[in-house]
């Protein structure tokens, strides 16, 4: 389960960001007819042949599957939309275009379950991955130019995103509050010698909590250069693959 080795900083798994993501709406046509279908989350339906309605997406993959329906891609999915949305992410470094919050997601199980129904499908897809790694880019460097604050505000972020930069930079402004709060810090010795280690360029810290220990401890200028090497480290391990 996510989090369990800590509690207070989680982060879900890719299939759990997805899972939650299937509770969106999206627009199919079907081409049955049927009754309304009665859930927890609400009443979908009638269902007539030709006649697009709007379901969840768990429901609407599990009728694609089945032969049940066509699945109507939402216009944001456009080949016209997404390039103006690139071309937007480029110009603008310090601003998110507006995106559906989890459109990673909602894009990877049209690819998976419906690219019958995607114009132009490997056209959209190579745009949404490139619009993903502009956007992790942008991120990288908006949290690069933060330091010693008690809240960090980039609107716009997808899903994603957030779950991405979530433990880090929970981390992260947790060592900055106590950084400048020199009597939160317990272990002096350790934090002495870690100065020692430091001047004398010696071995290098570690990147974990205890890491976060150490340099809590150093002087800004060679704190601020340990927190952007782990900080792009953390990228370089967290950033999605292109399929």
């Amino acid at each position: 389960m996510a989090g369990q080795s800590d509690p207070h900083i989680s982060i879900f798994s890719a299939e759990e960001v997805e899972f939650m993501a299937e509770d969106e709406l999206i627009e199919i046509v079907p081409n049955l007819r049927m009754d309304p279908l009665n859930f927890i989350c609400g009443d979908f339906g009638p269902f007539l042949p030709q006649i697009a309605t709007q379901v969840p997406f768990w429901l609407a993959v599990a009728l694609k599957k089945r032969g049940k329906c066509a699945i109507r891609p939402p216009q944001w999915m456009s080949v016209e939309n997404l390039t103006r949305v690139l071309e937007r992410e480029r110009e603008s470094q310090g601003a998110f275009q507006v995106l559906p919050f989890h459109y990673v997601e909602i894009s990877r199980l049209l690819f998976d379950h419906a690219r019958d129904d995607i114009p132009d499908m490997y056209m959209v897809r190579s745009l949404i991955e490139d619009i993903r790694d502009v956007r992790i880019h942008k991120v990288e460097t908006s949290l690069e130019k933060f330091s010693g604050t008690s809240a960090v505000k980039i609107p716009n972020l997808s899903a994603m995103e957030v779950n991405i930069i979530r433990p880090f930079v929970g981390r992260a402004l947790q060592a900055f509050y106590k950084h400048d709060n020199p009597e939160k810090i317990p272990d002096v010795d350790r934090a002495s010698s870690a100065q020692t280690r430091a001047a004398n360029n010696e071995p290098r810290m570690d990147s974990g909590i205890g890491g976060l220990k150490v340099a809590m401890s150093l002087p800004d200028d060679q704190w601020y250069q340990w927190f952007l090497t782990v900080f792009s480290s953390f990228f370089a391990l967290q950033r999605p693959l292109r399929r």
